[in-house]
């Protein structure tokens, strides 16, 4: 005998994420279960800094990829929201031909989280996304951190595992030459003279 399963309280799939109702809050789904995201003002400035500066770095170079922030990636444990992700443009091309809702992570370059200090989403920031961005193959994860000044750790994936993060502090330049040429001092991510 089978019985239709009961969604009201999870697990909860794909289609239960497309089908909740558009209330201005964004929401993961990890594991079967529909994680609500707790962004700030901080937090938003902080991304949208750093989405604007990826874009002008990579006009720049004339790099080949698609900045979004936020978008909806495939992991294993589910679709994940990272607040900003650099995407292969052929990819994201096809994507968008083809009103995909998610990336998957071989076609992530690079994702973004800005922690939420003391919410529901911090461990998942810092533990769960490791894990499921490294098992997508997303060759870099940056962990941003605005207190009680703006940090960088910079995951790289070697062999299937993101190893010792690079650190780098507010006064600091942070360097990194994929997917193409950037630099950044975390402390511009909160400087209101940097958000256009």
């Amino acid at each position: 005998m089978s019985v239709a399963h009961d969604h009201t309280f999870g697990p909860y799939t794909v289609y239960d994420l497309d089908a909740l109702p558009d209330e201005g809050k964004g929401y993961e789904l990890a594991d079967g279960w529909l994680i609500p995201l707790s962004p700030s003002p901080r937090h938003d400035m902080a991304a949208d800094i750093l989405r604007d500066r990826l874009r002008t770095a990579a006009r720049a170079a004339e790099a080949e990829v698609h900045i979004q922030a936020p978008m909806d990636i495939s992991t294993p444990a589910g679709v994940r929201k990272p607040d900003v992700a650099v995407i292969d443009r052929d990819a994201a091309r096809v994507a968008h031909e083809a009103n995909m809702r998610t990336f998957y992570g071989h076609d992530v370059l690079l994702v973004a989280e800005v922690v939420s200090r003391r919410s529901g989403s911090e461990p998942v920031d810092r533990v769960d996304k490791l894990h499921d961005y490294a098992a997508a193959g997303i060759a870099q994860y940056w962990i941003i951190d605005l207190e009680p000044h703006p940090q960088i750790a910079v995951h790289t994936l070697t062999n299937g595992v993101y190893g010792k993060p690079t650190n780098v502090q507010a006064g600091e330049t942070l360097r990194v030459a994929a997917p193409f040429p950037f630099t950044l001092d975390p402390a511009d991510l909160l400087d209101p003279d940097n958000a256009w």
